[in-house]
Formats: C-alpha cells, sequence, structure tokens
C-alpha cells in the first residue's frame, strides 16, 4: 500500500516538474494539493495568480485542492495558528508524507523537515540537488509550458513578465539568473504538460509594479525596497 502525500503546490514550474517525478515514482498516493493564498487578494502569494486559474489548474490536474487562506501581513503566531488547523486537517485524511518542488535551498528544507517532523510527517523532495540547468531543459522537453508571472527587479527587468519559458527565453537570461529562478528572480504559473488532462486557458492582462520594503538589518540601517513587476492572468471567459 502506498504511504498518503500531499502536494505543495505554487502553481508554477518547479512543482509541476516534482509533481511529474513523484507520480513516475509512484510511492505515494497524493491526496490533495495545499496552496497557500492570500486572503485579500485571493491570490497565490509572490506568484500573483488567481485562485481562479488556480482552482483551474487542480481540476485539469484531477486532484482536490486544498486552500490555506492568510492575511496580507500575517504575524508568526497568525501563520503557525493557520497553518497547524490546515494540517490537522491534512493528518486526518491521513496523510503521513508532504512534498515540496524546492532544488537547494537548505534553510528553507531544514525548516520544512523540522516543522513536519513535530506532527510526525516527513518531508518529500523530489527535485532535491539536481542540476537547475538540467531541470529547465528536461522541463521544457517533457512538454510543459509555463509563463513569467513575477519577475525581481534586483535581477531580470519588466520585459521578462509575460514570456514563455522556451529555449530563447533561457538564451536571454543573464548569466548571473538561476534558470529555474531558485534565488527568488521570478516565479511562474504552469499551463500545459503530461501531468495535465487539457491546457488551463487565459488572457494576458497588465504588467504591475509593486513595491515592498526591504528589512533593516544591524550592519545596513538605509531603507530601501524591492521592485517586483507582475504579469496579470485572468482565466479565459468560456472556462469561467
Amino acid at each position: 500500500m502506498k504511504s498518503k502525500a500531499i502536494f505543495n503546490w505554487s502553481s508554477g514550474k518547479d512543482s509541476s516538474l516534482a509533481l511529474f517525478k513523484i507520480l513516475q515514482e509512484d510511492q505515494y498516493e497524493i491526496v490533495s494539493l495545499l496552496t497557500s493564498v492570500n486572503q485579500e487578494f485571493q491570490r497565490i502569494s509572490m506568484h500573483g495568480v488567481h485562485v481562479s486559474l488556480l482552482e483551474k489548474q487542480a481540476e485539469s490536474l484531477g486532484f482536490p485542492l486544498i486552500k490555506m487562506e492568510l492575511p496580507k501581513e500575517p504575524s508568526m503566531e497568525e501563520y503557525r495558528t493557520i497553518m497547524d488547523q490546515t494540517m490537522s486537517r491534512v493528518k486526518a485524511m491521513g496523510v503521513t508524507a508532504s512534498v515540496f518542488g524546492d532544488i537547494f535551498l537548505e534553510d528553507l528544507r531544514r525548516y520544512r523537515e523540522e516543522q513536519l517532523k513535530v506532527i510526525g510527517m516527513e518531508a518529500i523532495f523530489p527535485l532535491w540537488k539536481q542540476n537547475t540547468t538540467y531541470l529547465i531543459h528536461e522541463f521544457i522537453d517533457l512538454g510543459f509550458k509555463t509563463i513569467i508571472t513575477c519577475v525581481n527587479e534586483m535581477y531580470l527587468d519588466k520585459s521578462f513578465a509575460g514570456r514563455i519559458i522556451d529555449k530563447d527565453f533561457l538564451r536571454d537570461l543573464p548569466e548571473q539568473v538561476d534558470p529555474c529562478g531558485e534565488n527568488g528572480e521570478f516565479h511562474t504559473f504552469t499551463f500545459d504538460g503530461p501531468v495535465f488532462k487539457e491546457p488551463v486557458c487565459f488572457d494576458i492582462g497588465d504588467t504591475v509594479k509593486k513595491t515592498y520594503p526591504k528589512p533593516k538589518t544591524s550592519s545596513d540601517d538605509a531603507e530601501g525596497e524591492y521592485v517586483f513587476w507582475f504579469c496579470d492572468l485572468k482565466l479565459k471567459e468560456e472556462n469561467l
């Protein structure tokens, strides 16, 4: 009997490829997708993807969806309370493992493992420590299709928002940018590929600039801000 697992779904390329690999391995039964959503804006944090597209993704993937709705700026206490409530619901489904699309962020992996260990669950990382250049080419060659929904202006300019990841996109990336955006350079929305029953159809809206204050550190008290460009995607009317 396969162990039951929850899949932490971001809507982007790393999640899509990790889901493909975990399904190929056939060691776990994925009982549901789990996605954190901004409660006020009904969008996936950082990816900027509206829940209508997220729900259409889940429908095409053929999995139930659990949306963990978070306040706009949750305190650590609020976050933990909501997370505890969500994971209690997940545990009640007989889930013993949680799958992530992380590739090489050691601190994040350690945090996930520690939090899950407390409730007796294990963390699974199908893409862990794999070469990101190889992974993104594998992603494209498998037939996945994904669009850039958010770019960090510190690494990429506005023109990259709304682009499809293909070989031309990879050639245009600055040398210092990870091809999978693993350092937060960009975020994506995957709308087709081998794990989808049918493509998720959408229209491309405006590209919007948003700024966020940089946290102050003891070594640098200068004020500043992070600049991100979001490409808004809208579910096609015939899908509503």
